[in-house]
């Protein structure tokens, strides 16, 4: 399938801190793409340079096939940018706000009236078309920057949290219209919110200091870790000698302390058992064994680890 979105060897640094190491990746046309991970993982600088508001230190990003770099004015015009904070002007309404950056685009008056009528009912909005923008609640600032990304109707849509501010309804409606232009628009958007990334996504990228942990459908990420558990053991008394000692055991991934309880996972329950030789006779009160969930795939601290730790 066409890539819409293709980057190389790409990598930015600020001073000598390296915030994207050396990305190399291609986002299928008419996809939706959901980019978690820690703050200061480096998503909301891979999503500007996607939307060819920053430029690498090397490498290079293709928009349909086009180095942003060399042709920033034509690969401007094919993407809508919705940053995280609010940024639009207070002290003009919300129409006035998308109408006057669609504009830029040489967006014809017509069409940019035809769109912001379109979005605004689409996402609950027309009650405040004309309502100066600090003057409403941030969600619905939020769908009015969405609106004013799509005002020029571009073919690739880049959001950084699009529904932060918003409440559950709001959220409900926004991803209503993204399903809308699924296999039509590009979508790449970022997001803490687990539930919002599990209904929202024909792949997930997890990003980690920089670079990509894991990356493949929903379904791919769930069936890579089957053989995974999550074990919690509560000690009468965990010691950090014995702390120590459970965590030197070369099955265990990603050991925790929390109180008396041991917490960590294993590929198979056969874990439970070298954790046990290893306990040297420590009294143990309670056991948990459950299987790894999609929450535990996308926490920073086991991704760090990797599948195969």
């Amino acid at each position: 399938m066409e890539a819409s979105i293709t980057l190389k060897k790409v990598g930015k640094l600020v001073g000598d801190k390296t915030i994207l190491a050396g990305l190399t990746f291609g986002i299928e046309k008419g996809t939706i793409v959901a980019i978690v991970g820690d703050n200061d993982a480096g998503k909301s600088t891979m999503l500007r340079l996607l939307a060819g508001l920053e430029n690498p230190n090397y490498g290079s990003v293709f928009l349909h096939g086009l180095d942003t770099d060399k042709r920033r004015l034509e690969t401007r015009q094919t993407v809508g940018y919705v940053p995280h904070d609010i940024d639009l002007d207070p002290w003009l309404t919300l129409e006035q706000n998308i109408h006057f950056d669609a504009l830029l685009y040489g967006t014809h008056m017509e069409k940019i009236q035809s769109r912001i009528h379109e979005y605004s009912q689409a996402l609950a909005v027309g009650d405040f078309l004309y309502s100066m923008a600090g003057r409403v609640p941030q969600g619905i600032q939020k769908k009015a920057m969405i609106i004013r990304a799509l005002a020029h109707d571009p073919t690739i849509l880049i959001m950084d949290e699009p529904t932060a501010f918003m409440d559950a309804e709001s959220r409900r409606l926004t991803w209503n219209l993204m399903r809308e232009f699924h296999g039509d628009r590009t979508i790449v958007y970022s997001s803490q919110f687990l539930p919002e990334v599990e209904a929202a996504n024909d792949r997930i990228m997890v990003i980690h200091e920089g670079s990509v942990l894991l990356d493949g459908s929903l379904d791919k990420l769930l069936e890579s870790t089957l053989e995974y558990h999550q074990f919690a053991i509560e000690f009468e008394e965990l010691t950090d000698e014995l702390f120590d000692s459970l965590s030197g055991v070369t099955t265990v991934v990603n050991p925790t302390k929390m109180g008396n309880t041991f917490h960590f996972y294993g590929r198979s329950r056969k874990v439970f058992f070298e954790v046990l030789n290893a306990c040297s006779g420590a009294l143990m009160k309670d056991l948990s064994i459950e299987k790894l969930s999609l929450q535990d795939l996308l926490d920073s601290a086991f991704a760090q680890k990797g599948l195969d730790g």
